[in-house]
């Protein structure tokens, strides 16, 4: 209950954002596969964000 209004990190907003784009990806891929390599394509770009975050 005390973090109940605790900020998001940065890398905890991007590492939110990774999951969806993931997630959304991989229902995309059952209908539309090049849409779904965009969105992969993006979502290593936010994994790249917090591999940065991550050693900085």
């Amino acid at each position: 209950m005390f973090g109940l209004f605790k900020k998001k990190s940065e890398k905890e907003k991007l590492q939110e954002t990774y999951a969806k784009m993931m997630a959304d990806a991989h229902k995309l891929s059952h209908s539309n596969r090049t849409a779904a390599d965009k969105l992969m394509a993006e979502a290593e770009e936010v994994a790249k964000q917090i591999d940065a975050l991550n050693k900085g």
